[in-house]
């Protein structure tokens, strides 16, 4: 309908057009899944079969439902209404919980914060019910139930008491089971023995009655974690230009300054959320590879990341909202600079690596770390710089690995060996003296070895084959590093492997 009418319609006025209904597949039919007020209106009902819909209203507009796309909606619903609270949570197919414990005064209360919310949705062509209460539960019930309100504590019981049963959020079976015997309301179930109920009905009744009725605490589950830092800006007027987006985010890089320093931290992992006009949210998240407080390096981070996201970046009619978030903080080192207070030098590494990272990706660099084993291949592990740049620095102070005496290793180290031909070996624990290796054959003029190494049992298994290494020189002089994979006496026809090449 938005599509069809345009997204304000709500406000101008419903066109004159014929009633619009979803259609899916249930129990091997296609019913009604969703109906606007005017199908309603003539009778129509959620469940209902798509052939007796069309012989009670011929002309009505049938659209398959699309439960990947409404979700899509939901969470970009639930993305736009950030801006009210970071504490949001999906409830259901077509709900959101917002959690506004300390927010609602930062909007002129909580009268004015429903109104808000609502009018706006309302503007973007959306039906809205908005109940504010002090349980979940309450909420969900009276906004799926009744309509839009603000209830109190002592209210509680009053305003849920007429609601149906189905309101309280259980399945569609034990309403049923309700509904045979009488239990119809809410109500009902208030001034019902509790214990009968459990025993016919199962613990989750009571649950759920008791949540909404705020008897029981019911915690909301953010879809998103809660920023360890925030800042944001409101703006009169929406900025498009990248200039202006970057100007915007230094200045609220700055603000952040003070809390990081009260903290004694730096931040690692920033995010920059820009709203847009008509409601769509962009995400930009941005990593350094130590903790940043200075607010010009902070938006160079996203510099980069507008660069690489130019054209993804759709300013549309303009942003107006820009938070920046801290999503990761570490302490903070102050580094001494010299006498002429000039510490570029120490932190030329970080910036190379904070800005090819933002502008390529964090994997595009990576750097080395050692590890406790004696198998070759996993002796290093790769990882990205942006994390482990500060830990690089500080190694010098660190104590190092107590890595075993090893012989000489090769230059390029081949992650995954690849097998050889061999032509002459001496046995039984002897190099080779011809072998073909990538369509070529290699004459051995000198060889050292072997170096037995043990498999890992713990991680290969008992079973595992010993491995006995081997430093080759060519007739051409190239210089190889082969192995065995198993012994003679414990294979009849051991395998051979190039694992690595010297100079």
């Amino acid at each position: 309908m938005r599509r069809r009418w345009g997204l304000s319609w709500r406000s101008t006025g419903r066109p004159d057009d014929a009633p619009f209904v979803c259609a899916g597949r249930r129990d091997n039919a296609m019913r009604l899944t969703a109906l606007d007020a005017e199908a309603e209106a003539i009778g129509l009902k959620c469940g209902q079969g798509l052939a007796e819909a069309r012989a009670m209203c011929p002309n009505v507009i049938v659209v398959e439902e699309d439960q990947a796309a409404d979700r899509r909606f939901l969470e970009a619903l639930a993305d736009w209404c950030d801006r009210f609270t970071p504490l949001v949570a999906l409830e259901g197919r077509d709900g959101l919980f917002l959690d506004i414990t300390g927010c609602a005064h930062l909007f002129g209360g909580e009268a004015k914060l429903l109104e808000e919310i609502r009018a706006r949705l309302t503007q973007m062509g959306l039906e809205v019910r908005g109940v504010i209460s002090g349980s979940p539960g309450l909420s969900s019930a009276v906004a799926r139930f009744d309509g839009s309100r603000i209830i109190d504590d002592e209210a509680r019981e009053s305003v849920l008491a007429p609601l149906p049963v189905a309101a309280l959020r259980i399945e569609e079976s034990v309403v049923q089971s309700l509904r045979k015997v009488g239990l119809k309301q809410v109500g009902d179930l208030l001034e019902a023995p509790r214990a009968p109920l459990a025993r016919r009905f199962g613990p989750h009744l009571l649950l759920r009655l008791d949540q909404a009725t705020g008897a029981d605490e019911e915690a909301i589950s953010p879809r998103r974690a809660v920023a360890a830092l925030s800042a944001e800006r409101k703006l009169a007027e929406p900025i498009q230009a990248e200039e202006d987006i970057l100007g915007l985010a230094e200045q609220v890089a700055e603000a952040l300054k003070p809390s990081l320093e009260a903290r004694g931290a730096g931040g690692r992992v920033f995010e920059l959320v820009l709203f847009r006009v008509d409601g769509k949210v962009f995400r930009i998240g941005a990593g350094a590879s130590r903790p940043l407080r200075d607010a010009g390096r902070i938006a160079r981070l996203f510099a980069e990341r507008l660069k690489a996201l130019h054209d993804d970046l759709e300013a549309g009619f303009g942003f107006e909202i820009l938070r920046l978030n801290v999503l990761r903080d570490e302490p903070f080192e102050t580094l001494q600079g010299d006498f002429t207070g000039d510490d570029r030098k120490h932190l030329s590494l970080s910036d190379f690596v904070d800005q090819v990272s933002a502008r390529l990706g964090p994997d595009c660099l990576q750097t080395y770390q050692l590890r406790e084993s004696h198998i070759p291949e996993r002796a290093v592990l790769a990882m990205p710089a942006l994390d482990h740049v500060t830990e690089r620095r500080r190694m010098p102070e660190a104590a190092p690995l107590a890595m075993p005496a090893v012989q000489e290793r090769p230059l390029r180290l081949f992650s995954h060996p690849e097998p050889l031909e061999t032509f002459a070996v001496e046995v039984p624990e002897g190099p080779p003296i011809r072998f073909r290796w990538r369509r070529l054959t290699h004459k051995v003029l000198r060889a050292e070895g072997p170096e037995r190494l043990a498999a890992e049992w713990w991680l290969d298994g008992e079973t595992a084959p010993t491995r006995d290494y081997f430093r080759l020189e060519s007739e051409s002089g190239q210089r190889f590093w082969v192995y065995r994979q198993g012994l003679y006496d414990q294979l009849a026809s051991p395998r051979w492997f190039m694992h690595g090449i010297f100079a």
